[in-house]
């Protein structure tokens, strides 16, 4: 292992996180929020360990082998999340414990909204933004590891799409180097969510709100900048601008970037990973509205249409926005919404879930197999996109989906064991391991009942299922520490 290098990488990830400290520092200086000390001594602490970490090594730069690259990805995690808790536990408020400041950061770097916070109205503007642009750098750094780590792991459906026919069967790149391709897709990504920030202004969200929702929007983060979510907005034009930009944040970013270069949005509906995605979308939206129309929970239907509407795209996006309480609704719609999250988004994307490029490979097996059963000795190739898929990359995703769901129910059991009852633990363990950020029962709202124990799980769990779960795993493998 060549831990000088990591270390000089580490050292200079820690230098570059330092200055996202300075935005909330400027805010809490111009509010006069009592939280520029925070900031000022989160910054100089983070710009002190980095390059104390840098400086030794600074001229050992040797090429990082693929395991080297994987442990650096994890302990960059974890590395920032410990510094990211630094303003939560030196403000005043919300003053949070490290458990309670680590659950906060980890959830908002890896765009989960799962939070622990009771009176965001009540925080000071600094710590707000902060909050909201943990989020937006989060989402950042997802799209690197969704080009440049993660397709490592052929788990299936994170390799980006051919230029002529996207699908997931090669590992191709948009643009020659991994670099220029990351590149490319930041400023698709910054590009959204700036106009996400316009589009909120425009239509009558204060400036300060607009900036701080379009981090979470595009980075499908979920965290909101008041108590009550999105159900603080009135009227329905800025809950629409919220649904386009969570689907635009949940699309395979390759697509965006193949639609901007050609100027042509034929990708998309070739695409059917984010045909089936929209489908998704549509039939959880329409359930939903059946069931509250039936049920008669609001007295104007449009009301109820609306809420449907957007509560079904916010979870099947990942995203976590609320406009309403579904836990007041009837039990299907939980269960629905726990299942859409579980499912998630599309791959190289924002969101989380076990993404529905897997859910379609696994179909077309299942489809495959029963086929067999009549043509025992007939070819059956399994194609997606026109692509003829291989067996090895069939194998991995069913290997993929059987290690998160064994991850999943060891969850749900040990979060039973810490005296969660079966809906709280179950809906915590969507809520963190797809990187959703609502769960059921006691944990709808927040996570702050939870006692400190159950947190460190569900922080564990967020990475894990940022990092897809096998990143993670691999370091507890004894294979993967022998030389």
């Amino acid at each position: 292992m060549q831990y000088g290098g990591m270390i000089r990488i580490l050292g200079l990830f820690l230098m570059a996180f330092s200055l996202t400290m300075l935005p909330p520092l400027g805010v809490a200086a111009f509010y006069k929020d009592g939280a520029w000390m925070a900031f000022s001594w989160s910054f100089l602490l983070t710009l002190a360990a980095g390059f104390l970490l840098w400086f030794p090594v600074r001229g050992h730069a040797p090429p990082l082998k693929i395991r080297e690259g994987f442990f650096i990805i994890v302990l960059f995690w974890s590395v920032l999340t410990f510094f990211g808790s630094l303003p939560f536990m030196l403000t005043f408020i919300p003053h949070l414990s490290f458990t309670d400041a680590a659950f906060e950061t980890m959830s908002g770097l890896t765009t989960t909204g799962a939070t622990v916070l009771t009176d965001i109205d009540y925080l000071p503007h600094a710590i707000k933004l902060y909050h909201q642009q943990l989020q937006f750098f989060g989402g950042m750094a997802i799209l690197v590891l969704a080009v440049a780590i993660l397709p490592m792991l052929k788990v299936g459906g994170l390799q980006l799409y051919r230029r002529e026919t996207p699908g997931p069967a090669k590992d191709t790149q948009l643009t020659p180097r991994i670099m220029q391709t990351a590149k490319a897709l930041w400023y698709i990504y910054v590009g959204l969510t700036l106009l996400c920030f316009l589009a909120y202004w425009a239509c009558g969200m204060k400036l300060f709100d607009a900036v701080g929702e379009a981090f979470s929007t595009v980075s499908t983060g979920g965290f909101s900048m008041h108590n009550d979510n999105f159900a603080h907005y009135h009227g329905h034009l800025i809950g629409s601008v919220a649904m386009i930009f969570m689907i635009l944040g949940s699309t395979n970013f390759s697509l965006h970037f193949l639609a901007l270069r050609e100027k042509s949005l034929k990708h998309y509906f070739y695409d059917a990973e984010f045909r089936t995605f929209l489908l998704f979308l549509f039939l959880s939206a329409c359930l939903t509205i059946l069931t509250l129309l039936i049920a008669q929970v609001y007295e104007e239907p449009r009301t109820g249409i609306y809420k449907a509407i957007f509560n079904a795209v916010s979870i099947g996006t990942s995203t976590g926005f609320l406009s309403a309480s579904f836990q007041s609704w009837p039990l299907f719609i939980s269960v629905l919404f726990m299942l859409a999250g579980i499912v998630g988004g599309c791959a190289a994307s924002t969101s989380g879930g076990i993404k529905v490029i897997r859910a379609l490979i696994l179909y077309g097996q299942g489809k495959r197999e029963l086929k067999r059963l009549i043509h025992p000795h007939a070819v059956l190739p399994l194609t997606l996109n026109s692509r003829v898929l291989s067996d090895s990359l069939t194998q991995s995703v069913w290997g993929y989906v059987a290690v998160f769901f064994s991850v999943f129910i060891l969850l749900v059991l040990i979060l039973m064991g810490e005296g969660l009852p079966f809906d709280g633990a179950v809906g915590a363990v969507v809520a963190c391991l797809a990187n959703l950020g609502v769960g059921m029962g006691g944990v709808s709202d927040n996570f702050v009942s939870l006692n400190d124990s159950t947190k460190w799980v569900l922080t564990f769990s967020m990475l894990g299922g940022r990092l897809e779960i096998f990143t993670l795993l691999l370091l507890f493998t004894p294979a993967f520490w022998k030389k």
